[in-house]
């Protein structure tokens, strides 16, 4: 899932759930009775429409206002959410749901045919959903997505209205988590209908079936809430009655508030780390996330040079950036797969990928590589723009890779700091030259990351492409699925091939350093998106 430059709080093997200490605000403070929680966001959110949304913030919201079959809970389990229990045929390719009778926020039953719905809606050509692709492993997904088939070829039945069946192509294990997933959360086709172009951009033009309802989002304000859903099956375990939601982009403006009682919970930047990390309410987290450079190959013929690739991340000083510029818990990548992620056989995927010299500093080497670039590009110089968020974490990153990068003789580079919802659509778009992106896994497998580099991915802005790399892929995907061994080294062989050709350059592992009001409990962590879960959190 995209990640804003700030909003970064997600792997592991397994999903952790940390349980985080944290105190009630003003409002939690009249007579201990009010059950409200002060939270801040450090990103403006998009969008409501699950189908359509990429980003950690609406991953956020979506899940707290949403629910799927399942949800996601520590240890690497899941729970039921809408489906009550669930089987899986003996050649893994047949899940069947049984869904519990539960409602939307309007009253109305929540169906099988609304995940049907969803999920046609989202693979549907015509919604052009940059999510589309994590269906692909159900039944005719692609060729729906492509226009090929009618979205009633979909792999995906409604068995009467509780009873769900979903065939897949090939087994897949961790198939549980992603239903867990708010691109996986049913929608309401009456409200799709209803509210039409409108629908999702507001927090009154959709319904909900999760534990909160979104109120006082007009699509464009920083400030909304979440509001207990009294319609929601297992309302008795939400604890809380709102959480405020607050966009705040400067670590020190959402400092002074959380100091001054004003928000329950903060993340810290690297200069405000020192003065908290011995305080009570202190936690960093290491997510399974990595924040990376793009290269746009389609809109700058230079990046196709392999020379010039390589001395960009050669001049790039990932132990500086992690360690002085973020100093927020982040750590120098390995790779692109996130470190403690993943393990096969006992051996972490990020250390059997590893190839050192491809995410190693060298600038007297990173010269050589630029010169000899340029001369097979017949050029002296080259004039480029660096895109990220226009949040402080953000402009302390580009400042830094800037800096970097201009070590190289004749190169300029110019910052360009957008809102995130602006960066996000120029990424898109291909409107970029060099642009700092991040993913955070939306599930605890290697395939999260790598398949997002094949030549046909949406996520895959920078244009990458290289037949090996796909049949690598494909291997994983198919032949290879059920051989764990086999499986396991076709990911590797991608992963090494994707630093070797410089296809992105990875930048740093994310850490997220943060304070919790003493006073807050049952707050969950997850490492992976969605980050953190309100759902059993509560203010005493």
């Amino acid at each position: 899932m995209k990640l804003s430059s700030v909003a970064k709080l997600s792997g592991v093997a397994a999903f952790a759930a940390l349980i985080l200490a944290g105190c009630g605000s003003n409002s939690s403070s009249q007579g201990g009775s009010a059950k409200t929680l002060n939270w801040t966001e450090s990103a403006d959110l998009p969008t409501m429409d699950l189908s359509k949304a990429t980003d950690i913030v609406s991953g956020r919201m979506t899940n707290s206002t949403g629910e799927g079959l399942l949800r996601l809970a520590a240890d690497n389990k899941v729970i039921p959410g809408v489906a009550k229990n669930y089987e899986i045929s003996k050649d893994g390719k047949t899940w069947t749901f049984n869904l519990r009778k539960s409602n939307w926020s309007n009253g109305k039953p929540v169906t099988a045919k609304d995940f049907v719905y969803s999920w046609q809606r989202t693979v549907n050509p015509k919604t052009a959903s940059q999510y589309a692709y994590i269906f692909d492993n159900i039944v005719n997904a692609t060729k729906v997505n492509s226009g090929k088939l009618p979205l009633s070829k979909l792999g995906v039945e409604a068995k009467g209205d509780y009873k769900l069946v979903v065939h897949l192509i090939k087994p897949q294990s961790f198939f549980k988590f992603m239903v867990a997933q708010a691109y996986y959360f049913p929608e309401s086709k009456e409200a799709v209908q209803k509210y039409g172009a409108k629908y999702g951009t507001t927090s009154g033009s959709l319904v909900y079936n999760g534990p909160f309802k979104l109120t006082g989002w007009n699509g464009t304000n920083d400030s909304w809430q979440l509001v207990k859903n009294n319609q929601y099956w297992d309302k008795s375990k939400v604890k809380l009655n709102k959480v405020n939601v607050q966009v705040i982009k400067d670590p020190s403006t959402a400092l002074n508030s959380y100091q001054s009682g004003k928000l329950d919970f903060t993340t810290l930047n690297g200069t405000q780390v020192s003065q908290f990390k011995n305080s009570k309410e202190y936690r960093v987290n290491k997510e399974a996330s990595t924040f990376y450079l793009e290269m746009n190959r389609q809109k700058d013929p230079i990046f196709k040079n392999a020379n010039i690739r390589k001395a960009l991340s050669l001049a790039i000083d990932r132990d500086q950036m992690a360690n002085k510029v973020m100093a927020d818990g982040s750590v120098a990548p390995k790779g692109y797969v996130p470190a403690d992620m993943a393990k096969h056989n006992g051996k972490d995927f990020a250390d059997t990928a590893y190839t050192k010299t491809d995410v190693s500093y060298n600038l007297a080497q990173a010269k050589k590589y630029w010169a000899k670039g340029l001369k097979e590009t017949g050029k002296k110089s080259a004039n480029l723009s660096l895109l990220s968020d226009d949040t402080d974490k953000a402009k302390k990153a580009t400042e830094f890779v800037q800096s970097q990068l201009e070590k190289l003789p004749g190169l300029n580079i110019t910052n360009q700091n957008l809102p995130f919802k602006t960066r996000l659509q120029r990424s898109q778009q291909g409107n970029f030259d060099l642009v700092i992106t991040a993913w955070i896994a939306d599930y605890p497998d290697p395939s999260n990351f790598l398949d997002l580099m094949t030549s046909t991915n949406s996520q895959n802005n920078g244009k990458f492409k290289n037949a090996e790399y796909d049949q690598l892929v494909k291997d994983y995907s198919g032949k290879d699925a059920n051989n764990e061994n086999a499986r396991w080294n076709d990911m590797v062989k991608a992963e090494k091939l994707l630093m070797n050709q410089t296809a992105i350059i990875p930048l740093y592992q994310t850490g997220v350093s943060t304070l919790t009001k003493s006073k807050v409990s049952g707050l969950e962590f997850f490492p992976t998106a969605p980050e953190f879960g309100f759902e059993f959190a509560s203010v005493k």
